[in-house]
């Protein structure tokens, strides 16, 4: 079920706020658990038990490994929970790539594996990934309600897309939270911005990037055109996710940390990770890269350090050598940003911003290929390989039909929007009104998804593939 959908919109998830409301104190998470099981559920249904399987496992050696008496007995357990839990990641997710490559390089025929991929499998298993490593620290203790523990883990509001959501940072609201009229306000605000920002802009977006597969009117000009689209409707359509599953998180008690912070006003790469998909850098730099060292070791280690991150970083979102080659190509920017290139992008703000625009835009090119010569193929059209033309009169045709959107988009990724409704509300002559028009443009914003939503318009997921 996605948040992006009648169902969800006007029949879930009014059922599901009266029960959560009506419900005692002490039966809420009991209410949330079963809604975020049903929620999932609506689906595939198989992939529940899996999803169970391994609350169970872990809620089991979460116990153990906090009454371990030894440090050695506490390895040896996380070590189980580790292997165990991944071992479901890597067989509905990888296998499949493994048997394919297994055969490319040896010529030994081997049977396809045609396997379903459980929705948001890449999500949860790292969150409880975070939960029992943080217990082996003894940063938390272990949960001994098996309840507490299958509502964190399958919380549908982050549950298909994100956030990344430790189990540290919701400990305390998962067995005590308040609700106000404020917060859910605010929550409810939050929401649909995000529902705006995935249904209006990132899927009509979407629609020019269909176009540009279907076309064989090839330009220059439009390849960059679909880049630039592209990398706007994948931000748009994710954080607008984020949004709506920290709105929705808010609604019931829940402060989920932010996702993205602006991404495209970074002035390096680095910085533009520590604004983009917040949750998944921090969760590979705490239990990946400090534990290997960090970047407090020599050069040499360092590159390695740095070369573990980024390749599991491209691996983790799909299983595709695309994804390896987007993770790499980070790799190799970062490791040069940290080695030589920190102080000349400090030099210069304005080539800083060009330099950080231009290669994240090349990186998403990697990224929405279906496979690694699909995406040499994008790449090489941005540049004018196989000699195809500046410009075609279909990309002229689709410039002027969504020009006018991605000037919005644009403007809608940066800081400025939020300053101007900022200033506005902190003026006194100003505040009455811009609390009326902010009712009113939310309410234009709801009646608009509707009727996108009620019209069957293009509505994709993309993360299927995570």
């Amino acid at each position: 079920m996605l948040f992006s959908s009648i169902t969800f919109l006007y029949y879930f998830l009014p059922l599901v706020l009266i029960l959560y409301f009506a419900a005692p104190k002490p039966l809420k998470n009991v209410v949330l658990l079963l809604v975020s099981l049903f929620f999932y559920a609506w689906g595939e249904p198989k992939c529940v038990f899996l999803m169970l399987g391994t609350i169970i496992f872990n809620y089991v050696f979460g116990i153990l490994i906090e009454k371990a008496k030894t440090q050695q007995a506490k390895k040896i357990y996380l070590t189980i929970s580790v292997i165990g839990t991944l071992s479901g990641l890597l067989y509905f997710k990888y296998a499949g790539f493994f048997v394919e490559n297994f055969t490319a390089i040896t010529g030994i025929s081997a049977p396809a594996l045609n396997i379903a991929l459980p929705i948001g499998i890449s999500f949860y298993t790292f969150q409880i990934l975070s939960y029992s490593v943080d217990v082996y620290r003894g940063e938390v203790p272990a949960q001994k309600n098996i309840i507490t523990l299958a509502t964190y883990i399958s919380l549908f509001p982050q549950l298909i897309a994100g956030p990344i959501v430790r189990y540290k940072d919701v400990a305390a609201q998962l067995v005590k939270r308040s609700h106000s009229f404020e917060s859910a306000s605010i929550g409810i605000r939050r929401f649909i911005v995000g529902l705006g920002k995935k249904v209006l802009i990132a899927n009509t977006l979407g629609e020019l990037c269909q176009a540009f597969y279907a076309t064989q009117d090839t330009s220059v000009m439009f390849y960059w055109l679909f880049a630039v689209c592209f990398t706007l409707q994948i931000y748009f359509d994710f954080s607008g996710y984020s949004d709506m599953a920290i709105g929705l998180g808010k609604i019931f008690g829940f402060d989920f940390l932010e996702n993205f912070r602006y991404p495209f006003i970074s002035k390096s790469l680095s910085e533009f990770w520590r604004r983009w998909h917040i949750s998944l850098g921090s969760w590979f730099r705490d239990y990946v890269y400090f534990p290997m060292g960090g970047s407090r070791v020599k050069k040499p280690k360092l590159i390695f350090n740095l070369f573990v991150v980024w390749f599991l970083t491209g691996f983790w979102h799909g299983a595709e050598w695309n994804f390896v080659l987007w993770g790499l190509f980070f790799f190799v920017f970062l490791t040069l940003e940290k080695l030589f290139l920190t102080k000349p992008l400090e030099k210069s703000k304005i080539l800083a911003r060009i330099y950080t625009l231009f290669f994240i835009t090349i990186s998403f090119m990697i990224f929405s290929g279906n496979n690694a010569q699909e995406a040499f193929s994008l790449v090489g059209g941005l540049f004018g390989a196989g000699g195809i033309p500046l410009t075609s009169a279909e990309a002229l045709y689709q410039l002027r039909n969504y020009g006018v959107l991605v000037i919005i988009a644009i403007v809608g990724a940066t800081p400025l929007p939020s300053k101007i409704y900022q200033y506005l509300k902190s003026k006194k002559a100003t505040s009455f009104f811009v609390d009326i028009a902010e009712i009113i443009i939310l309410l234009l914003i709801l009646i608009s998804v509707t009727a996108f939503l009620a019209d069957g318009s293009f509505n994709p997921f993309l993360y299927f593939r995570f």
